[in-house]
């Protein structure tokens, strides 16, 4: 089990470094869109990371059978918790290389912050050149971790799920082991968890915009008040734009932070309610499984769509920086500049969110669950 786990995480590496790296045909294939306008960029990048997330998601499903049938095939305990260790091994075995990982996430941003260095201390063009190199470089390791970081939180979501259902059979005293989408409150439960993915998606995406728009607000008026500042002969006030960055991220995250956290308890308890008037006594946490459920595999496929899609986008225009298509201040380089921008929220605000959105779930409704078991005295 514990190297079907190692193999998922080799093959989804693998993946994601085809779909970011410039020296592969997805990358390539939005350079040569850009050449076009930076409509083709934005349309052909977005179906890269929508195709990105095949191979991830088919792999996971895989190892997670394997593990399963495996453990359940070890005759520990019974079937079910035996499949349940097995998977939990090869999640172990997914998460044992978690010190490369790291190392390599690390990477990407030393790289690009190298880069933006040489480019502020008016280093010759060929240091630049080498530092693109490296922060291409650096975009694929961001990219494979990200990629690395939604397999392995698959794999744990699936156990928490298991965990979900045994503490709701045990606080009930009553066996709880299908749910069923057939019932309206449970499919409705399923629709409101996959909703929140996409509006906390939008919502992060939209503070990235407004951020954005604050910015380059103030650089424009540091460049109207001090023209200096574009001969080099007077510095800027980094510190002000610093500051609007720094505030704004603590800001604009309190409601969708609050949202992942008070959805599900709503949820939960307005069905709880109406197991209570109905007679279900479970039928609150049915609905909050079909919410856990259809959440975590829609927050999965977005993070992949997200992390890979903004990716490819950068390094399509990294790739044209080194002389194809143009070239730097070509109108194709014009147009990936536009695909990156658009790629920057996506691989590094709402994408990385997710994350931590899909563990959040199941955390949440399992740390509340006494509170959507029905009162039937």
């Amino acid at each position: 089990c514990g190297i079907v786990g190692m193999a998922c995480a080799y093959i989804i590496v693998l993946s994601t470094q085809y779909f970011t790296d410039y020296v592969y045909r997805p990358v390539q294939s939005i350079a040569e869109a850009s050449t076009t306008g930076h409509g083709t960029n934005i349309i052909v990048g977005v179906s890269v990371g929508m195709k990105a997330t095949f191979v991830p998601t088919i792999t996971v499903a895989v190892a997670v059978l394997m593990a399963y049938h495996l453990g359940a095939s070890t005759g520990i305990g019974n079937g079910r918790n035996a499949g349940l260790f097995g998977t939990a091994v090869a999640t172990m075995g997914m998460l044992s290389n978690a010190v490369y990982i790291l190392s390599m996430n690390n990477f990407g941003p030393i790289a690009d912050n190298a880069g933006g260095i040489t480019e502020m201390s008016m280093q010759p063009e060929k240091v630049r050149d080498v530092t693109d190199r490296l922060d291409a470089a650096g975009n694929v390791t961001k990219a494979i971790t990200k990629g690395y970081s939604i397999g392995s939180a698959s794999m744990a979501c699936f156990l928490l799920f298991g965990a979900f259902m045994d503490e709701f059979s045990e606080f009930s005293g009553l066996p709880f082991r299908t749910v069923d989408i057939a019932v309206p409150e449970v499919l409705v439960g399923g629709l409101i968890g996959s909703m929140m993915i996409f509006y906390f998606t939008g919502l992060s995406i939209a503070a990235v915009g407004k951020t954005a728009h604050d910015v380059v607000i103030e650089v424009r008026r540091q460049f109207k008040e001090n023209p200096d500042i574009m001969t080099y002969k007077s510095k800027p006030d980094y510190g002000r734009c610093v500051g609007l960055v720094t505030s704004a991220a603590l800001r604009e995250m309190i409601f969708p932070g609050l949202l992942c956290v008070i959805t599900p308890i709503l949820v939960g308890l307005i069905f709880r309610f109406v197991g209570e008037s109905t007679n279900r006594s479970l039928l609150g946490a049915e609905v909050l499984a079909a919410y856990l459920m259809f959440g975590t595999v829609t927050g999965i496929l977005m993070a992949l769509f997200l992390d890979t899609s903004g990716g490819a986008w950068d390094n399509a225009k990294k790739y044209i920086e080194l002389g194809h298509f143009g070239g730097k201040n070509s109108d194709a380089h014009k147009a990936a500049v536009t695909g990156d921008t658009v790629g920057d929220p996506f691989k590094d605000t709402a994408g990385p969110s997710l994350h931590v959105v899909i563990k959040l779930l199941s955390t949440t409704i399992l740390v509340a669950g006494p509170l959507f078991i029905a009162n039937m005295n």
